[in-house]
């Protein structure tokens, strides 16, 4: 109940951002940016400032109700504290780039991407630990046909995979120090992981099949 009370605290305090500072900010508002840093989308000052709040309402009631709904949701008590942990880490993560986006919109001037890494790294390397924790369900984890067969592929699977998430984390940190090459310091060991693990979850349950 206290971790729902903080995130719902930050979606609050997304409406209030998105209230108070409405009125100074342009009629088009800077919504994406790429690589470099630089502007290449805009939307309408209302969505522009408001969208991201009700999206934070829609994945909260999401997260609030996965664990009741999951068919294997006593696996998810297993390990729910993490899971909560989790869902604070990422409003706050969403939070801090709506803040970054609308101090933008008000005239201040930064690198989006670079300020962007290090929060992007705290993400990944918190999801190695939830991977990590998490017990056999239908919603949370590396979810291919062959750990959700099998708890025995599922741990092995999610031992193997938090440490490479964590390694993930640390690597994205690496675009702070090579800001022309960030987006691949976080693109490339993300899709490896993501490759890997499920080619690596497809050969344990192979081998378990055998034995």
């Amino acid at each position: 109940m206290r971790n729902e009370l903080i995130v719902l605290v930050i979606i609050l305090a997304s409406f209030f951002v998105g209230i108070y500072f409405y009125p100074q900010v342009p009629e088009q508002v800077a919504s994406h940016w790429n690589v470099q840093g630089e502007v290449n989308g805009y939307m309408p000052k209302f969505w522009g400032m408001f969208l991201m709040p009700f999206v934070f309402v829609g994945l909260f009631l999401l997260f609030v109700a996965i664990p009741k709904i999951d068919p294997l949701k006593y696996n998810i008590k297993k390990f729910r504290k993490y899971y909560d942990y989790f869902i604070i880490l990422f409003f706050v993560f969403m939070f801090y780039i709506y803040i970054l986006t609308v101090f933008w919109n008000i005239g201040m001037r930064f690198n989006m991407s670079q300020l962007m890494i290090p929060a992007i790294g705290i993400l990944f390397y918190y999801c190695g630990i939830l991977v990590e924790n998490a017990k056999r369900n239908w919603f949370i984890g590396i979810r291919t046909p062959w750990t959700l067969s099998s708890d025995k592929v599922w741990n092995k699977t999610h031992k193997l995979g938090g440490k490479l998430f964590k390694i993930s984390g640390i690597l994205a940190f690496g675009g702070i120090l090579f800001e022309e090459y960030s987006i691949w310091f976080i693109l490339i060991p993300v899709f490896f992981v993501t490759a890997y693990t499920v080619i690596y979850s497809y050969f344990e349950y192979q081998k378990g099949q055998k034995k």
